[in-house]
């Protein structure tokens, strides 16, 4: 059995490395400071695996014998499932040499690239969708990209950052990390090389995500504002969305890290940009808008442990405003979360329920998903029950 104050000096050292504090620590794994501290004292013993994964995957630990001292167990075997078809993609992403054949011209590839994000976000199994189509893509794209000259070369490697960031999130919560910052990279390299200030703003977006996942809310923030300064939010309706979807990220990074009037001004300037689009808009593939804003709104309030307030957003969000099968299954997914901090495992587990309705691959591989299912599992009632189905559903077993 783990010795509970060799366990707390553990998760205080991995909490203070993270430059985490016992608020936002607690948020972030729906907990109260005062329980993050009673767990560092050494007051609380060690908490069940399901709530240990989640401290692992918010303190950026690999493997939980970091965190316990006992035997080793890699954190992603148990938080991240791979799907089936990433040994194509991962193939086609790592080539070095470009696939032979002629280019494929700009408005054929850039119809392609439309293509495939509509099977992503028309698809109750979207990984699945896009898997078949993602080697050819990328193969198109870079073989455009290398031979074409001058203003089509540009708009080749803008659909190809395009095309990256279709794999990017392909490939987000499986236990490839590598494979998502390569994804991320390639595609800023890409739009850098286009030279357009657009495309560099979206990839600075999804740049973003992986510091996140790493813990790295600085560097995403810095990013991200380099990013919004190359575009003119007033020269355009697209020049104004990818402004206000850069303001979002940077509420999103302040948010993770308890910085609540720095979130909250940031999700105002995005808010504003999505109103000024009109309360109907969402981009055709970014999906930012008016209804993305005010799903992330829950997301903020959840990470900055305000649950009753996280829950009264969830609570009154148009879910179906979202035209996107896997944002609307995120996007529920995160409602959950907010009923969990508040203690509603009823609604959450509803919740979740909606989300497996709306994409099977979203909740599959989604870490929180994922752990809720092996922690409420155990509970007695409706409760488990639905728990144990949502884990049978997704293949998670504890």
């Amino acid at each position: 059995m783990t010795d509970p104050t060799a366990f707390g000096a553990r998760l205080r050292a991995h909490r203070e490395r993270a430059g985490k504090t016992r608020p936002v620590l607690g948020g972030l794994v729906g907990r109260s400071a005062e329980w993050v501290k009673a767990l560092e004292n050494g007051r609380l013993p060690p908490p069940r695996l399901p709530m240990l994964l989640r401290l692992a995957e918010v303190l950026d630990i690999s493997d939980l014998a970091d965190l316990t001292g006992d035997q080793s167990l890699p954190v992603a075997s148990v938080t991240r499932a791979g799907h089936p078809d990433v040994d194509n993609v991962a193939a086609a992403m790592q080539r070095t040499a470009v696939p032979v054949g002629d280019p494929t011209p700009v408005d054929v590839l850039r119809g392609l690239v439309d293509q495939a994000w509509t099977l992503w976000h028309r698809s109750t199994a979207e990984r699945s969708a896009v898997a078949a189509v993602l080697p050819g893509l990328l193969a198109y794209g870079q073989r455009s990209a290398r031979q074409l000259d001058g203003l089509a070369r540009r708009q080749a490697l803008v659909e190809l950052a395009r095309v990256y960031h279709l794999a990017q999130l392909y490939l987000a919560h499986q236990p490839y990390p590598e494979l998502v910052w390569l994804a991320a990279d390639r595609a800023m390299l890409a739009a850098k090389d286009a030279d357009d200030p657009a495309a560099i703003a979206v990839a600075a977006w999804y740049y973003a995500h992986v510091y996140r996942g790493a813990n790295q809310v600085d560097a995403a923030e810095q990013v991200l504002v380099d990013a919004a300064g190359l575009v003119d939010p007033a020269a355009s309706g697209e020049q104004l969305a990818r402004w206000g979807q850069a303001q979002l990220g940077i509420a999103l990074g302040h948010s993770k890290a308890g910085r609540a009037g720095k979130a909250w001004r940031a999700w105002d300037a995005a808010d504003g940009a999505a109103s000024r689009l009109g309360s109907g808009y969402a981009h055709p593939w970014l999906m930012f808008g008016p209804a993305a804003c005010a799903a992330y709104a829950v997301t903020i309030e959840t990470d900055l442990c305000r649950a009753g307030e996280a829950v009264r957003r969830a609570d009154t969000a148009d879910y179906r405003a979202l035209p996107s099968h896997t944002r609307r299954a995120a996007a529920l997914i995160e409602a959950a979360r907010a009923h969990l901090l508040h203690r509603g495992e009823v609604a959450a587990m509803h919740l979740l329920g909606r989300a497996l309705r709306e994409s099977v691959d979203t909740v599959r591989h989604h870490p929180y998903a994922r752990t809720v299912a092996l922690e409420l599992s155990n509970r007695p009632g409706t409760v488990g029950e639905d728990a144990r189905e949502l884990a049978l559903a997704i293949g998670v077993t504890g």
